[in-house]
C-alpha cells in the first residue's frame, strides 16, 4: 500500500473520548480515497493527522514505505516535509497575487523557465489558461477551486489531501466538478484522500470509502459493497435511503429464506446472515430499490408522504400490518399521499442484522 494507517489514534487535551480511535486503512499508488461519515466523527482529525497537522496518540502512518509517524518509536515526520498537497474548502487563494501567481506560489525552488511550464501544464489541466493574468476574485466559485488543486498539484505531492472542497458550491456545480477532479487525478496518477459529508460526492469519487462513527472507522470498502454488503447496522443506516423491517430467517433443504411481510426473501451466500434469536428473528435490510410499484401486485402499501426527485418520487409507504417502507417510483406515477398502491419486492442483496443489537427500526 502507498499509505497506510496503523491503528491510528488522535486524542484533543480535555477530551474524555479520543477524536480517532484506533483507524486502519490503505490506500494504493494513485487510489482515490473518501472518508465520510456524522459531524463529529473525526474524519477531518484523521485527516489533519495524515498531513501531520495533529500528533497521533498511537498507532503510526506510513507512505511509500516511509514511516511519517509512530509516536511509540518518537517519528514525527514535520508536515511541510512530507510532500502533500491540501486543498481546503474556502480554496484559500491569495487575493493579491495573479491566477498564475497562485500555481507558482510552491515552485520557487524551480528555475524561471521550469516553473513557467509548469504552471502552464497545470493550468491547461484543470482548464483555465486562459485566465492565468486573473486575479482570484474575477472567476467563479468552481474555477477557484480548480485554481486551488492545480496549486495543490503543482509541486508534484506524494498525496493529495481535501477537505470538503466544494461544500461551498451550488449542487450543480459540485456534481460536474467532482467528475471534473476524479478525470484530473486519475490523469496525473495521483493519490488522494478526500473528507465530504456528501453520499453521492463520495459514490462519484472514491476508489475506497471509509466510514466514520464515533471515531472509529466502521467500514472501508468501495461503493458497491458499502451499498449493497454493509459490515455494520451503522453503515446500513447510515448509506442510502432504506428501512430496518421485522423478519424470520427460515432454513430447510433448500437453504435459507428471509420470512417478511412483503414475502419470502432468498438469501444470497456473499451478505453474511446472522443466527437470529433461538425463533430466528431478525431485521432485514429494505433499500428504496427494493420495493417496485406494482399496480398488479395483490400487496398494498397506502402512501404517508413523496419527495419529488425529478426522475423519480420517494414515497414512504405503510403496509396494513405496520411496518415501513420506502420506495424509488418514477415520477409519472404521481399518486396521492393517503391512496394504496400494489408493492412487491425485488431484493438481490438480502441484508440481515440481529434484532439483539438493534435500535427501533426507522428510515434513515
Amino acid at each position: 500500500m502507498f499509505l497506510q494507517l496503523d491503528q491510528v489514534s488522535v486524542r484533543y487535551a480535555g477530551s474524555a473520548r479520543g477524536a480517532v480511535e484506533a483507524v486502519s486503512l490503505g490506500l494504493a499508488a494513485g487510489q482515490i480515497g473518501v472518508l465520510i461519515g456524522p459531524s463529529g466523527c473525526g474524519k477531518t482529525s484523521l485527516l489533519r493527522a495524515v498531513a501531520g497537522l495533529e500528533p497521533l496518540a498511537g498507532g503510526r502512518i506510513l507512505m511509500d514505505g516511509q514511516v511519517l509517524d509512530e509516536p511509540a518509536r518518537g517519528v514525527h515526520v514535520a508536515p511541510e516535509a512530507r510532500r502533500i498537497g491540501m486543498v481546503f474548502q474556502d480554496y484559500a487563494l491569495f487575493p493579491h497575487l495573479s491566477i498564475a501567481e497562485n500555481v507558482a506560489f510552491g515552485l520557487r525552488h524551480l528555475a524561471r523557465g521550469e516553473r513557467k511550464a509548469r504552471v502552464q501544464q497545470m493550468l491547461e489541466l484543470v482548464g483555465l489558461a486562459h485566465a492565468a493574468g486573473r486575479a482570484p476574485h474575477q472567476l467563479s466559485g468552481g474555477q477557484q477551486q480548480r485554481v486551488a488543486l492545480a496549486r495543490a498539484l503543482a509541486p508534484q505531492p506524494r498525496l493529495l489531501l481535501l477537505d470538503e472542497p466544494f461544500s461551498s458550491l451550488d449542487v450543480e456545480l459540485r456534481e460536474r466538478l467532482t467528475h471534473e477532479v476524479r478525470a484530473i487525478l486519475k490523469a496525473t496518477g495521483t493519490t488522494a484522500l478526500f473528507v465530504t459529508h456528501d453520499q453521492m460526492e463520495a459514490f462519484a469519487l472514491g476508489d475506497r470509502i471509509g466510514v466514520m462513527h464515533g471515531g472509529r472507522l466502521a467500514q472501508w470498502d468501495d461503493a458497491y459493497t458499502l451499498y449493497h454488503r454493509p459490515a455494520t447496522r451503522f453503515v446500513a443506516d447510515f448509506i442510502g435511503h432504506g428501512v430496518f423491517a421485522p423478519a424470520r430467517i427460515v432454513s430447510d433443504g433448500e437453504g435459507a429464506r428471509v420470512r417478511t411481510a412483503l414475502g419470502e426473501l432468498r438469501h444470497v451466500a456473499e451478505c453474511p446472515l446472522p443466527a437470529g434469536d433461538a425463533d430466528g428473528a431478525c431485521e432485514v435490510l429494505l433499500r428504496a430499490d427494493d420495493i417496485v410499484h406494482d399496480d398488479a401486485s395483490p400487496l398494498k402499501a397506502r402512501i404517508e408522504h413523496k419527495a419529488f426527485r425529478g426522475a423519480a418520487f420517494l414515497y414512504t409507504l405503510r403496509l396494513a400490518s405496520g411496518e415501513r417502507l420506502l420506495a424509488h417510483v418514477p415520477s409519472h406515477h404521481d399518486h396521492e399521499v393517503g391512496e394504496w398502491i400494489g408493492i412487491r419486492a425485488e431484493v438481490d442483496h438480502v441484508v440481515t442484522f440481529d434484532r439483539a443489537t438493534a435500535a427501533e427500526p426507522g428510515t434513515v
